[in-house]
Protein backbone atom coordinates (compact mmCIF):
# COMPACT_ATOMS: atom_id res chain seq x y z
CA UNK A 1 0.00 0.00 0.00
CA UNK A 2 1.61 3.52 -1.35
CA UNK A 3 0.37 6.43 0.86
CA UNK A 4 -0.67 9.65 -1.09
CA UNK A 5 -0.26 13.16 0.40
CA UNK A 6 -2.03 16.18 -0.02
CA UNK A 7 -1.32 19.00 -1.07
CA UNK A 8 -2.40 21.67 1.76
CA UNK A 9 -1.80 25.21 1.06
CA UNK A 10 -1.33 26.13 4.80
CA UNK A 11 2.14 23.31 4.53
CA UNK A 12 3.35 25.12 1.39
CA UNK A 13 2.74 28.90 2.95
CA UNK A 14 4.85 27.83 6.23
CA UNK A 15 7.60 26.53 3.89
CA UNK A 16 7.44 29.37 1.91
CA UNK A 17 7.07 31.66 5.21
CA UNK A 18 10.44 29.93 6.38
CA UNK A 19 12.59 30.40 3.33
CA UNK A 20 11.33 34.04 2.28
CA UNK A 21 13.60 35.04 5.25
CA UNK A 22 16.48 34.36 3.34
CA UNK A 23 15.51 36.91 0.73
CA UNK A 24 18.40 37.88 -1.11
CA UNK A 25 20.13 35.23 -0.26
CA UNK A 26 22.64 33.99 -3.57
CA UNK A 27 21.91 30.16 -4.18
CA UNK A 28 25.34 28.54 -3.66
CA UNK A 29 26.18 24.66 -4.15
CA UNK A 30 27.17 23.44 -1.24
CA UNK A 31 31.13 24.15 0.28
CA UNK A 32 33.44 21.77 0.19
CA UNK A 33 35.98 21.44 3.51
CA UNK A 34 38.40 19.26 4.61
CA UNK A 35 37.28 16.52 7.18
CA UNK A 36 39.40 16.51 10.36
CA UNK A 37 40.59 12.56 10.01
CA UNK A 38 42.04 12.41 13.71
CA UNK A 39 44.71 9.54 13.97
CA UNK A 40 44.36 9.11 10.23
CA UNK A 41 45.55 12.37 9.65
CA UNK A 42 47.68 12.89 6.88
CA UNK A 43 47.00 8.95 5.29
CA UNK A 44 44.53 10.90 2.59
CA UNK A 45 42.20 14.32 2.69
CA UNK A 46 38.71 13.25 2.40
CA UNK A 47 36.64 16.20 1.41
CA UNK A 48 33.43 17.23 3.14
CA UNK A 49 30.34 19.09 1.73
CA UNK A 50 28.57 21.31 3.73
CA UNK A 51 25.92 24.46 3.41
CA UNK A 52 27.45 28.27 2.03
CA UNK A 53 27.64 30.60 5.07
CA UNK A 54 24.77 32.93 4.86
CA UNK A 55 25.50 35.92 2.95
CA UNK A 56 22.63 38.42 4.26
CA UNK A 57 23.67 40.61 7.48
CA UNK A 58 21.18 41.05 10.08
CA UNK A 59 19.45 44.11 9.21
CA UNK A 60 18.32 42.19 5.50
CA UNK A 61 17.31 39.35 7.59
CA UNK A 62 14.97 41.49 10.05
CA UNK A 63 12.98 43.07 7.92
CA UNK A 64 12.37 39.68 5.62
CA UNK A 65 11.00 38.47 9.02
CA UNK A 66 9.31 41.37 9.80
CA UNK A 67 7.83 41.65 6.23
CA UNK A 68 6.51 38.11 6.45
CA UNK A 69 4.82 38.54 9.91
CA UNK A 70 2.90 41.65 8.72
CA UNK A 71 1.91 39.64 5.95
CA UNK A 72 0.70 36.89 8.44
CA UNK A 73 -1.14 40.04 10.57
CA UNK A 74 1.59 38.77 13.32
CA UNK A 75 2.86 41.67 15.69
CA UNK A 76 6.63 41.83 14.18
CA UNK A 77 9.48 41.51 15.44
CA UNK A 78 11.90 44.79 16.56
CA UNK A 79 15.55 43.13 16.35
CA UNK A 80 16.97 39.18 16.11
CA UNK A 81 17.62 37.48 18.47
CA UNK A 82 20.55 35.74 18.95
CA UNK A 83 24.36 35.16 16.61
CA UNK A 84 23.53 36.35 13.03
CA UNK A 85 25.87 33.45 12.16
CA UNK A 86 23.49 31.28 13.49
CA UNK A 87 20.13 32.41 13.62
CA UNK A 88 16.98 30.71 15.36
CA UNK A 89 13.57 31.10 14.85
CA UNK A 90 10.20 29.20 15.95
CA UNK A 91 7.83 28.33 13.22
CA UNK A 92 4.34 26.91 14.98
CA UNK A 93 1.93 25.37 13.76
CA UNK A 94 -0.79 23.70 15.73
CA UNK A 95 -1.19 19.37 16.38
CA UNK A 96 -2.37 17.58 13.64
CA UNK A 97 -1.19 19.76 10.98
CA UNK A 98 1.54 18.09 9.19
CA UNK A 99 4.53 20.01 10.88
CA UNK A 100 6.67 16.61 9.98
CA UNK A 101 5.67 17.20 5.78
CA UNK A 102 6.06 20.80 6.32
CA UNK A 103 9.64 20.77 7.43
CA UNK A 104 10.88 17.77 5.47
CA UNK A 105 9.05 20.27 2.73
CA UNK A 106 11.11 23.30 3.71
CA UNK A 107 14.29 21.16 3.29
CA UNK A 108 13.41 20.73 -0.01
CA UNK A 109 12.78 24.11 -0.62
CA UNK A 110 15.85 25.15 1.27
CA UNK A 111 18.06 23.05 -0.79
CA UNK A 112 16.03 24.11 -4.24
CA UNK A 113 16.43 28.04 -3.54
CA UNK A 114 20.03 28.79 -1.89
CA UNK A 115 21.68 25.06 -2.30
CA UNK A 116 21.94 24.70 1.22
CA UNK A 117 21.81 20.57 1.33
CA UNK A 118 22.86 19.75 5.15
CA UNK A 119 19.94 19.49 7.47
CA UNK A 120 20.04 18.30 11.31
CA UNK A 121 16.74 17.20 13.00
CA UNK A 122 16.95 17.43 16.77
CA UNK A 123 14.25 15.74 18.58
CA UNK A 124 12.71 15.19 21.94
CA UNK A 125 12.48 11.75 22.19
CA UNK A 126 13.33 8.52 20.76
CA UNK A 127 9.66 7.86 19.54
CA UNK A 128 9.36 10.57 17.99
CA UNK A 129 12.86 10.45 16.68
CA UNK A 130 11.86 6.98 14.97
CA UNK A 131 8.02 8.51 14.32
CA UNK A 132 10.55 11.36 12.37
CA UNK A 133 12.95 8.49 10.24
CA UNK A 134 9.48 6.38 9.70
CA UNK A 135 7.90 9.98 7.82
CA UNK A 136 11.13 10.11 5.99
CA UNK A 137 10.98 6.54 4.48
CA UNK A 138 7.19 7.36 3.61
CA UNK A 139 7.58 10.28 1.89
CA UNK A 140 10.79 9.62 0.11
CA UNK A 141 8.85 8.76 -3.25
CA UNK A 142 6.34 11.78 -3.33
CA UNK A 143 8.95 14.05 -2.41
CA UNK A 144 11.01 12.53 -5.64
CA UNK A 145 8.20 13.23 -7.59
CA UNK A 146 7.80 16.84 -6.09
CA UNK A 147 11.61 17.66 -6.62
CA UNK A 148 13.73 15.19 -8.67
CA UNK A 149 15.71 14.12 -5.66
CA UNK A 150 16.02 12.23 -2.43
CA UNK A 151 16.82 13.28 0.78
CA UNK A 152 19.84 10.66 1.87
CA UNK A 153 18.77 10.45 5.87
CA UNK A 154 20.00 8.63 9.04
CA UNK A 155 19.61 8.17 12.46
CA UNK A 156 22.58 9.26 14.56
CA UNK A 157 23.85 6.44 16.80
CA UNK A 158 27.43 6.63 18.22
CA UNK A 159 28.21 3.33 17.54
CA UNK A 160 28.05 3.84 14.14
CA UNK A 161 30.04 6.69 13.64
CA UNK A 162 30.59 5.96 9.87
CA UNK A 163 27.47 7.77 8.91
CA UNK A 164 28.37 10.80 9.94
CA UNK A 165 31.50 10.63 7.62
CA UNK A 166 29.12 9.41 4.59
CA UNK A 167 27.13 12.60 5.73
CA UNK A 168 29.98 14.75 6.16
CA UNK A 169 31.44 13.55 2.80
CA UNK A 170 28.38 13.35 0.17
CA UNK A 171 27.28 16.73 -1.78
CA UNK A 172 23.53 15.34 -1.70
CA UNK A 173 20.60 16.42 0.53
CA UNK A 174 21.38 15.43 3.63
CA UNK A 175 19.38 14.75 7.18
CA UNK A 176 20.67 13.67 10.34
CA UNK A 177 18.09 12.88 13.06
CA UNK A 178 18.94 12.37 16.65
CA UNK A 179 17.33 13.10 19.43
CA UNK A 180 18.64 15.26 22.46
CA UNK A 181 19.74 13.05 24.41
CA UNK A 182 22.37 12.06 22.03
CA UNK A 183 22.95 15.78 20.73
CA UNK A 184 23.42 16.97 24.27
CA UNK A 185 26.29 13.89 24.84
Amino acid sequence: MKLKYKHQRFQADAAKSVTDIFTGQQYCDSADFLIDQGKNKGVFDLTGFGNQKLMLDRESITENLRQIQMNWGLKPVEYLQGDISNPMFTIEMETGTGKTYTYIKTMYELNKLYGWNKFIIVVPSTAIREGVQKSFQTMQDHFMELYGKKARFFVYNSKNLTDIDTFSSNADLSVMIINVQAFNA
